[in-house]
């Protein structure tokens, strides 16, 4: 507790500024809450002006106390002033701005504050109204209902400036390592995964009319909202040796599950001149481990707000990720593992059965807590650019990848690309695709090379470094069947 000071100012005239409290200061320069927390007092009293929210007001005889937070920083900066300066509209969550003289604090609790010569508020807050209240634990559940108020909160506030860190490492890795940086449309023609779960794109005031159903619509073709930009990025790789694109994707999967959104993001690269699945699996792992280095590293605050109240024991498993190699297994020896465990599944474990979430999340904790890489997958479950390695029958494989990680099962996904002409029309003559992926083999005909990559859900990203259980609280406006908020 603070003993009770006497603060001494001069008392000038009222502002003309609603809801303003004054008095005469030095020309201020606008801080961030985070520069200021920062900022070398010893050199001198520094007048500055911090503009923000309200997270806590405490009046007392003789002194007021206000902690001040902008989104720069977790931690919030603490104001002090005469209880003069004292609006009944300074309350929590309003918004304010703060000129004064920021000195050493005399506290353990913070290394400097900033004693107040003017308060103006600019935004009042009614407290009473506002869905999240001061000293109060709110689940995620009832936090999701309120998507544009939820930046508010301490917890969703360091999830989305972990978020900005991350894109930023993300961008870093590949700039650093040579990638060419590359847009791929959210509109396509085409469906990368063969898998049908997708949004078709028409113009509003054609829906439901009879022109729909005369015409090819808006582009001439059926259009839909991208589920990948794979097939756009090897397209650039036949011009560049290294690639790389992040940005939105959309499955229409009616699924509820933690796992799965309707709109996510995707960071996806492409590597020429590469024969080898180990090249794409070392990259993956790379990426992995080089982007949360550096989130420890930048965002320590934040990071362990998640570490110890929604995911308690998560840095430790976090950093014997960072420190182990990653194990890598073939799909048939996942299905021996999974064969031989007194786990009762609830799905098949046959060869040739697709890997479930609990199959992924056991061959997890079978091989210790580590990311696996599981390769080779049966030549029926993987879409038809999987490189085949004409090693059937019975058991036909192509060179695809998955990398499987502590409590999410699949964040990676990839493969090398079939890049022999004669054997990939010959798959997609047998799908009936040829027609529409001419342009694709046009890709194989003129200067191929061998190549792969590999694709991964940022979302699950996230949560795998922050443990956090569902993917709705790692983004900020989700997207799910029946949930369309603002």
């Amino acid at each position: 507790m603070y003993a009770p000071r006497k603060l001494a100012f001069s008392v000038l005239g009222r502002c003309p500024w609603r809801h303003c409290h004054r008095r005469r200061s030095a020309a201020a320069h606008k801080f961030s809450v985070r520069e200021a927390l920062v900022a070398n007092v010893e050199e001198g009293a520094k007048n500055i002006k911090i503009q923000g929210w309200v997270r806590s007001v405490r009046s007392q005889k003789e002194v007021l106390f206000m902690h001040v937070n902008d989104g720069s920083s977790l931690e919030s900066l603490q104001i002090v002033a005469e209880p003069s300066l004292k609006s009944s509209a300074i309350g929590f969550g309003s918004s304010v701005e703060v000129c004064g003289v920021l000195v050493k604090s005399l506290s353990k609790k913070q290394n400097v504050e900033l004693k107040a010569t003017e308060i103006r508020v600019i935004g009042e807050c009614d407290s009473k109204d506002f869905p999240f209240k001061i000293k109060e634990h709110h689940p995620p559940e009832y936090v999701r209902q309120f998507p544009h108020l939820r930046c508010r909160t301490n917890i969703f506030g360091s999830l989305l400036r972990v978020r900005s860190e991350a894109t930023s490492a993300i961008h870093q890795f590949f700039k650093s390592n040579g990638y060419v940086h590359i847009h791929t449309p959210i509109i396509t023609s085409n469906d990368c995964e063969g898998a049908g779960e997708l949004f078709q794109v028409e113009t509003s005031k054609r829906v439901g009319t009879q022109e729909e159903e005369d015409d090819d619509g808006f582009f001439g073709v059926p259009a839909f909202l991208t589920v990948s930009g794979q097939l756009h990025l090897e397209i650039m790789s036949g011009g560049f040796q290294k690639a790389f694109t992040f940005g939105p994707t959309f499955r229409a999967e009616n699924s509820q599950g933690r796992r799965h959104l309707a709109e996510f993001y995707m960071v996806e690269a492409e590597v020429s001149f590469t024969e080898s699945l180990e090249d794409i699996m070392q990259v993956m792992e790379n990426l992995f481990k080089e982007t949360a280095t550096a989130l420890l590293s930048k965002c320590p605050e934040d990071l362990n707000l998640f570490f110890k109240y929604v995911s308690p024991g998560q840095q430790g498993r976090l950093e014997r990720i960072i420190k182990n190699p990653f194990i890598v297994i073939s799909y048939t020896e996942a299905l021996e593992i999974l064969k031989k465990s007194a786990t009762s599944f609830q799905y098949k474990t046959e060869w040739g059965c697709d890997l479930q979430t609990e199959h992924e999340k056991y061959l997890v904790r079978h091989c210790g807590d580590v990311p696996v890489f599981v390769i080779n997958y049966p030549y029926d479950l993987k879409p038809f650019y999987a490189r085949d390695n004409e090693d059937g029958p019975p058991q036909h494989t192509v060179a695809a990848v998955d990398l499987l990680v502590p409590g999410i099962g699949e964040l990676f996904g990839g493969s090398l690309r079939e890049e022999r002409l004669h054997v990939l029309r010959s798959r997609l003559d047998m799908l009936g695709l040829a027609d529409t992926y001419q342009w694709y083999l046009d890709l194989r005909r003129f200067g191929t090379v061998p190549h792969g990559g590999f694709g991964m859900g940022f979302e699950r990203y996230l949560q795998c470094i922050l443990g956090v259980d569902n993917i709705k609280d790692v983004i900020p406006f989700p997207r799910f069947p029946y949930s369309c908020l603002l």
